[in-house]
């Protein structure tokens, strides 16, 4: 970081310079935080929301499958708005919307407020993570200073979701269900006058129509694929609940592409799939991200439900892998001096499949030290380094005009990978501990599973890198 800053102050000072770049490092990396945290920190405070509304089983489930529906499947519009109208008015508007949202969820009286609510948190937070990240690709070229900019913006990213159980726990027990929403506001609020103030636009925004057809298609393919995902864990695979999204989202994707290969102005143009960086680093993502999102799922599990741990108790415990995961962000750029990058995703997706097959060794009498502490901190170094170089080369040998529509695809890829994994996972680790037989052991031994498969996944996926084009190291450029 301290290098970046120093290199971003030069860049303030040289010819041309169009506004302090730290401001677009920093509102990126607000925005991505805040989006990123009320995926996570929800889950502790549900069980006071439905005591304090009456909110019913099925209700509750709304709560968070609104916000979830309505991110997944408006992400890659979002993303292409950034392109069409401009990264800065996405990210004020996006913005706007999910800190306006998070009023109203904080102060809903009614089930049906924070539902509504929550689904407007969704739509914002559909415009607003896109434009983050490109606001980074744009601002700053190919190169070490990207790789840095995007390595800070994973590291405040991932570290919003695992603090996310500590923060709603806090939240909860010392305050009050509303600040898990509330929350939001204050941090919205610093980085939307941020943004207004300061935050430039550094590309022209297109001219091109919004491709409206497109636009219903994706919204409606990815959003019931998600709600179909969603249903998987509850009703199973082969309930007419899940088939019937899953198989309507297959096909709103089938016709979107159908149209977008017809249609002058498209969405989505395709070839941008053609992109050998874009294609493999997005495959990679959906992968790997089935493991990544349970990851934090199941760690939470085990602590609360066979050590005992409460709620804020697991959010400490969880910080160990947090600072893991940011301390390898931010070594990624150091160590493309010395390994090019598809080497060094390589090495990133071993450590990271090494670290979840040792998790997989939890027992009932697990302990922080001897259970959590070693594999916790492998598994999260490796994710850490993956998820950076991953956006990084998703992004690369975009042209500027794509370059929303690169940052929407890759938040899609890792926010449908995070549903099939939780879904997929969910389902492993029930099975088990049906078989394992009653109890903390059982329970062990069915989130043992869960994470084995996991890392026999990310395993899977890091045999793709060698898919990817070879990049030169950052010394080298």
């Amino acid at each position: 970081m301290e290098k970046l800053s120093s290199e971003v102050e030069r860049e303030e000072t040289s010819p041309g310079s169009r506004g302090p770049l730290w401001v677009a490092v920093l509102a990126a990396c607000v925005g991505q935080f805040v989006v990123v945290l009320d995926i996570s920190v929800i889950n502790v405070a549900l069980p006071s929301m439905r005591s304090a509304l009456g909110i019913g089983e099925g209700g509750l489930q709304w709560v968070v499958n609104a916000y979830v529906i309505t991110f997944a499947g408006l992400l890659m519009l979002g993303g292409r708005a950034s392109d069409l109208f401009g990264y800065k008015k996405a990210f004020v508007v996006g913005l706007g919307v999910f800190t306006l949202a998070s009023l109203l969820g904080g102060l809903a009286v009614e089930p049906w407020m924070l539902i509504v609510a929550r689904a407007l948190q969704g739509i914002g937070a559909a415009l607003l993570s896109p434009a983050t990240l490109t606001i980074l690709t744009t601002t700053f070229t190919e190169g070490p200073q990207r790789v840095r900019a995007v390595a800070a913006w994973t590291a405040v990213g991932t570290g919003g979701g695992a603090l996310g159980g500590l923060v709603g726990g806090l939240l909860t027990d010392y305050l009050s269900w509303r600040w898990v929403l509330l929350i939001n506001v204050p941090l919205g609020f610093v980085a939307l006058v941020m943004a207004v103030v300061w935050l430039k636009e550094r590309h022209r925004p297109s001219s091109q129509r919004i491709d409206v057809l497109g636009a219903v298609l994706v919204t409606v393919g990815v959003g019931s694929l998600a709600y179909g995902i969603s249903r998987i864990e509850v009703k199973g695979w082969t309930a007419a609940e899940t088939l019937v999204p899953l198989l309507a989202g297959c096909a709103g994707l089938v016709a979107f592409v159908a149209v977008e290969s017809r249609t002058s102005e498209p969405i989505m143009p395709l070839g941008l799939f053609r992109v050998r960086s874009v294609s493999v680093a997005n495959t990679i993502t959906l992968v790997s991200g089935t493991g990544f999102y349970a990851m934090w799922y199941f760690l939470s599990l085990y602590m609360q439900n066979v050590l005992g741990y409460s709620a804020v108790e697991t959010g400490l415990a969880l910080l160990p892998h947090t600072v893991s995961i940011i301390v390898a962000s931010q070594f990624a750029p150091r160590l493309l001096h010395w390994i090019d990058g598809r080497s060094l995703l390589l090495v990133a997706g071993l450590l990271t499949s090494g670290g979840f097959v040792w998790q997989s060794f939890m027992g009932a009498d697990g302990t922080f030290l001897g259970t959590l502490l070693g594999p916790g901190i492998l598994l999260s170094f490796g994710a850490g380094l993956m998820m950076t170089l991953l956006a990084v080369s998703a992004t690369a040998g975009v042209e500027l005009s794509q370059a929303g529509l690169a940052a929407g695809l890759v938040n899609t890829s890792r926010t449908i990978g995070g549903a099939i994994g939780l879904s997929l996972l969910a389902s492993v680790s029930t099975s088990r501990a049906a078989h394992a037989g009653e109890g903390a052991a059982a329970l062990a031994s069915g989130y043992g599973r869960a994470f084995l498969v996991a890392g026999l996944i990310i395993l899977a996926s890091t045999f793709m890198v060698a898919l990817l084009p070879r990049q030169r190291r950052a010394g080298a450029e």
